[in-house]
């Protein structure tokens, strides 16, 4: 969510606006800052391939303007190549130098896995754009053509042969994923957005089918296994679904009941025993005993379960409000904001009480998230129409195409730094300093910063950025609240010692908040994973 509509991208052929050049220098500013703080090969690579994206980014932009993209992208946005590039290459950088730290050999090539990954998916999606520019860019080619043939060469003298087969693929599925999914939810994403999201769920399914193929009985943790179960599934189902509704009419009470007749069938007859494959027990004993297994997780579920109580009474008074009045209504921005304070009060007692149960109960939210969206996408009865009528009144121009995927995206960008990082390698003390701050990147950039930007920018905002409707009074009070943030979690988290390293914190905060006051892309997603990138780094 944002505080303001995005201007529009540059005509074609028109130079880079500020809004986009200003977006890539704070880009840039981030992959050399990691470069300095890892400074290995593999950095070295991740430069070239910023290089590369920022000229391939032009290129998409003006292609986006001509109309000239095989899919339908979302508008009032750039295309984003360039930031959405970098966050794969750059996370599996900054995993693997701290599993090298923690003696962690394993995740420390896994680390070099993800990195190398997003950098093949990063150099197929600057092909494709390339390829289907006219005239063809001669000196954008060029370049990355030298980009590529440098990632090439450094990913031939450092992958295995099983790894270089990992990363083909994951591109193999990138690739077969983008033309299902960019066909059958046209606007929903722009092409970094595409290569974010897409990537990353080509990543989990490649890593889900090496894990059952190779399963042992001592292998992995089940909170992880839960994970990637729970988002190839959800992924699944709605290809299933998308492709069973094309030749019948999903707002019947036949297909309604076939609907939830199909999802049973698949939870119970697929989901779960995988996972019982992978776990090597009963997923819903295993799931009851975790759940149950302490008292401090049975409060924080009750606390839980009030505050989401709380966030569906939300929704019904703002559409009560709507339907008292005579002209159309629509939620401000300052309303949208309550579901991020409410989720900051979700996630804080969790990360410092709990991880685990929070980590498990994320995923949990994320199947339900989902699961709603497609019942409300299907218009499957009974909820279907209600849910269609209640979530309208939250919409904003970046829910442009036929999925609602605001409210998704804000559970994604807290979760998404409980998720990534590597246990076996926080087990040993590496997320000392600036890195004990990692778990709260979510709470930080989306539940403290964007939020307070998003109200100080909207009501007292009067100094806007070049090239943009954001405010600089927005943007300062938005790292100052991110920097008294810190002061309390210091308080409350008494496994946080920052070691001094309150310079590195600051910077990485106010960057990122630069960013947020640039992009148009999907803040809630990308603001987090650049300030766990840099803070883990």
């Amino acid at each position: 969510m944002t505080r303001d509509c995005a201007p529009p991208a540059p005509a074609p052929g028109a130079p880079l606006s500020g809004s986009v050049l200003a977006e890539a220098v704070v880009v840039f500013v981030m992959v050399l800052s990691i470069h300095a703080a890892v400074w290995d090969r593999y950095s070295w690579c991740a430069v070239a391939l910023a290089v590369q994206a920022f000229y391939v980014q032009y290129k998409w932009d003006r292609l986006l303007q001509q109309g000239s993209a095989v899919f339908q992208f979302r508008m009032s946005a750039n295309s984003g190549l360039l930031p959405a590039s970098m966050v794969m290459p750059l996370l599996g950088l900054v995993m693997k130098e701290r599993c090298q730290a923690a003696g962690n050999p394993y995740f420390e090539r896994f680390g070099i896995v993800v990195a190398t990954t997003g950098m093949a998916v990063a150099l197929f999606s600057s092909v494709l754009a390339l390829g289907i520019t006219r005239p063809v860019p001669t000196n954008t080619c060029v370049i990355s053509g030298l980009a590529g043939g440098i990632i090439i060469y450094i990913m031939k003298h450092s992958l295995s042969v099983g790894e270089v087969i990992e990363v083909l693929e994951v591109l193999l599925i990138f690739v077969y994923l983008n033309m299902i999914l960019l066909y059958l939810l046209p606007r929903c994403f722009t092409p970094g957005e595409a290569l974010l999201v897409l990537g990353g769920i080509s990543f989990v399914l490649n890593q889900l089918i090496k894990r059952s193929l190779t399963v042992v009985e001592s292998q992995g943790d089940p909170v992880d296994f839960f994970l990637l179960v729970v988002v190839v599934g959800m992924v699944l189902m709605g290809i299933f679904f998308s492709t069973l509704f094309v030749f019948m009419d999903s707002g019947t009470w036949a297909s309604s009941i076939f609907f939830h007749l199909m999802t049973c069938v698949l939870g119970l007859g697929v989901v779960l025993p995988w996972l019982h494959r992978l776990i090597r027990r009963n997923p819903l004993h295993w799931l009851l005993q975790f759940i149950f297994q302490t008292d401090t997780r049975i409060y924080l579920l009750v606390y839980w379960s009030l505050l989401a109580t709380l966030a569906c009474l939300v929704v019904l008074y703002q559409n009560a409000k709507r339907s008292s009045e005579s002209k159309k209504h629509q939620a401000p921005t300052i309303t949208r904001k309550y579901f991020h304070f409410i989720v900051v009060a979700t996630y804080i007692p969790g990360i410092i009480f709990d991880r685990p149960l929070l980590y498990v109960a994320a995923t949990v939210c994320l199947a339900v998230f989902v699961f709603l969206e497609y019942v409300r996408y299907f218009r499957i009865k009974p909820l279907g129409h209600t849910l269609r009528s209640l979530l309208s009144l939250f919409l904003d121009e970046r829910d442009s195409g036929p999925l609602i995927l605001t409210h998704i995206y804000l559970l994604l960008g807290m979760s998404l730094p409980i998720w990534l990082v590597p246990r076996p390698c926080t087990q040993k003390g590496s997320l000392g300093g600036a890195r004990a701050l990692v778990p709260y990147a979510g709470v930080l950039a989306v539940g403290v910063g964007d939020t307070v930007a998003s109200v100080f920018g909207s009501t007292m905002g009067e100094i806007r950025w070049p090239g943009t409707k954001k405010t600089f009074e927005g943007t300062m009070t938005s790292i100052f609240a991110q920097i008294i943030s810190v002061a309390l979690i210091l308080i409350f988290d008494s496994g946080v010692d920052l070691n001094y390293s309150y310079a590195w914190i600051l910077g990485s905060i106010s960057t990122v908040s630069l960013l947020e006051a640039y992009t148009t892309q999907i803040d809630n997603l990308l603001l987090p994973l650049y300030l766990l990138i840099l803070l883990m780094a």
